[in-house]
């Protein structure tokens, strides 16, 4: 299998590391796209040594013209999961906005299977803008897999924790 990997500015980004680790291990190809706010948090050399792959951070990096890259990643992947997934990211998949690369990607990649892991402050979470935006993302397909409850980067405790990682390998293998 061919998976993309969006790995999104939560503080729960360590965890991506974890989720590519496993896939590549199990034999599977990832290929990672990170935002630029995940970049802050955990290094791209990071991805990249786990999985033996490029990681992509920028839509208008190294151009080719033989290759739109952001068309080819979208067409050579199975599968696509965003862990952890910020409010940002589905605000901008549920408007259509395609305007980084792991957002570009995953317009172009319709109607593949994505699976998005949310992870956020539980305010964030229940937001009904926020809400609204799961509930059109699912409707045109995608998949969500649901954070849990747990102890929050602000301190906070409620919904909101990336879900635990065997559920979200167990949920992509689902799919296969």
């Amino acid at each position: 299998m061919r998976l993309l990997l969006g790995v999104t500015g939560s503080i729960a980004a360590y965890k991506a590391a974890e989720l590519a680790s496993r896939f590549t291990k199990d034999g599977h190809e990832v290929d990672v796209i990170m935002t630029a706010s995940a970049t802050k948090l955990v290094t791209p050399v990071t991805f990249q040594t786990l999985t033996g792959r490029k990681v992509y951070t920028e839509l208008f990096g190294e151009l080719d013209v033989a290759d739109v890259r952001h068309i080819s990643l979208a067409r050579g992947a199975d599968i696509a999961l965003v862990a952890p997934a910020t409010a940002n990211v589905i605000g901008k998949l549920a408007g259509g906005i395609a305007d980084d690369m792991l957002t570009t990607v995953l317009t172009a990649f319709f109607p593949k299977p994505v699976y998005i892991a949310p992870a956020m402050n539980t305010a964030m979470y229940e937001n009904p803008v926020v809400r609204e935006n799961i509930i059109k993302l699912t409707r045109v397909g995608y998949s969500f897999i649901e954070p849990v409850e747990g102890r929050l980067a602000c301190g906070d405790v409620g919904k909101g924790a990336l879900a635990g990682l065997d559920d979200i390998v167990e949920a992509v293998y689902g799919r296969f």
